[in-house]
This record gives structure tokens, sequence and C-alpha cells, in this order.
């Protein structure tokens, strides 16, 4: 059953675990994502990022939660940049959306954020928004710093938008790290002890399982992932099409080179990477069970 965002973290936040909130980009993607929350009888939140993927998500989405109606899910929009793919969101079953006005100034990420906030809870639609910015693993070591999240900013901010959980930046980075992540738990500690609301870590992949069990522990509710869910079924894809791959007697593989190959194997072989993957992250951030 797709749920709103917030009844999901308000449990975990009561109960002090956390969420798991995979991108997904297609058919196997959701699947998978239907399939641990059923196996391992925990609740997930399916993050969808980009314009183009919202009707399609939603859709398949919802087929799934026919197929398994047992299972607990959010379906949540990530980074939405505009008013308008907001909107498609909810139109299209989303039981979330996140306003990402980040980089704009404070009045204006308030106004644009309280604007979708007032529609969407009409409609029994969660919000996220985040204050501070998550940047980019690749300028981790020139931008760590820059956008991490003001606590006392973080309460006023929650106060006038009325969202129902708070991205924050306390030293994570969206993509591959380019440097070592250094958290900031101490700040991570005293937004949690000002802000009532869930919290939500952007940049989960790459930073470590120690240190996401760590963020948990402290405070955080929801761990949005998806670098290292691609990369392991990347992975498996590579282990796949090496064992398989038939070259010629010169070395070339052609159209008769790869006939032990098909699409639907390699397509299931990472999917098969993808889905163990969430399950590891099922299992560290204690959710097991807790559907």
């Amino acid at each position: 059953m797709i749920v709103p965002m917030k009844e999901i973290l308000i449990h975990a936040k009561k109960n002090a675990y956390g969420i798991a909130a995979p991108n997904v980009i297609d058919a196997g993607t959701i699947r998978s994502v239907f399939e641990v929350a059923q196996e391992m009888k925990a609740p997930i939140i399916i993050d969808c990022a980009g314009y183009d993927l919202i009707e399609i998500v939603g859709d398949i989405s919802r087929f799934y939660e026919r197929k398994y109606p047992n299972v607990n899910v959010a379906l949540n929009l990530d980074h939405g940049a505009t008013f308008e793919e907001a909107v498609l969101a909810i139109k299209n079953g989303f039981s979330s959306v996140m306003v990402d006005r980040s980089q704009k100034p404070y009045e204006e990420n308030v106004r644009e954020v309280k604007e979708i906030v007032k529609i969407a809870h009409a409609v029994n639609v969660s919000v996220e928004a985040e204050l501070g910015h998550v940047g980019i693993g690749s300028e981790y070591e020139q931008t760590r710093d820059e956008g991490l999240t003001n606590p006392d900013e973080a309460v006023q901010f929650v106060k006038d938008t009325g969202i129902d959980c708070l991205a924050v930046a306390i030293g994570t980075s969206h993509g591959t790290y380019k440097g070592t992540p250094k958290i900031d738990f101490e700040l991570l500690q005293e937004i949690k002890s000002k802000v009532e609301i869930p919290l939500v870590l952007h940049g989960g992949s790459g930073t470590g399982d120690e240190n996401l069990a760590k963020c948990i522990e402290k405070g955080i509710q929801k761990v949005n992932l998806f670098t290292d869910l691609s990369n392991a079924a990347v992975y498996q894809l590579n282990n796949y099409l090496e064992g398989n791959v038939i070259v010629d007697k010169d070395g070339k593989s052609g159209e008769f080179a790869i006939q032990n190959v098909n699409l639907y194997d390699a397509f299931e072989t990472g999917i098969k990477g993808y889905k163990e993957k969430l399950e590891h992250y099922v299992r560290l951030f204690g959710s097991v069970g807790k559907a």
C-alpha cells in the first residue's frame, strides 16, 4: 500500500530506526523495492527524480501496489525543481513531494515551499524540503562546509513552511565522493534537539555503513540512495557480460559472437545487484519487520 511519507517517518522517529529511500528508474527497480518491502516486512520510500519519469513511475508503482497489497511504501518526488513538477507528481499518485529550493535565498525558499505545502496537504500528500544545501561529490572538498544547515534557522523554517520532514546538510554529498566523507554528528544532534519533525539525509551513497548507522542513531529517519545501488547493479551486469560474451577467433565480438547473452537476462542480473544492495541498507537501518 502506498501511504503518505509522513506516516512512515513518524513511526521511524518514534521507534528509532531509519528508512531506505532508493531512487528508481524503471519497472525493474520499482519491482525490486516492492519485493524487498514484502520479503523483509520493511517500510521503504520510493524516490523518483526527474520530470520525464513521474508519469511512468506513478503508473508502475500503482501496478505493483495492487500486486503487493501488504507492503508499506511511500512514493516521493525527489528534488522537485518546479511548481509544475510537484503538481504533476501529485496528479500521478505520489504520496509525497520534495520541494528543493535549497539554493535560493531563505525568504524565497520559504515562499515556494509553503505554496506547495498548501496544495499537497489539501490532498493528504506529505512535503519534504531542504535547508542548507547538499552538494555534488566531485566538488566535495570545496563545497562541503558551504551549505551546512543552521539549527536555529531550521526551527524557523519548519514553522514558516509547515513541512512534514526536513532534509539537512551535515557533511554528505550527492554521487561519488572526491575525498573522505566528514559527517558533523554534533550538528545533527543539535538539529534533532531543536527540530521536532523527521529528518532526511541526502547523499547516502558512499558515506559508509558506520557513518550511516550513526546518523540514524543520532536522529536521521530517511536516507536517500542511488549511486551505491546503481554501482551494485553495474557490477553484477559486468560480471554477467564477462562470463558470457564469446569472442571470435580474431578477438572481436559481433552479432554471432554474443549468442550466450540476451537483454532480459542482462537486465535481470543488474536488478539483482540493485536489490541485494537495497536489502543490505534495509538491514543496516534497522527497519526489517517494522512495516
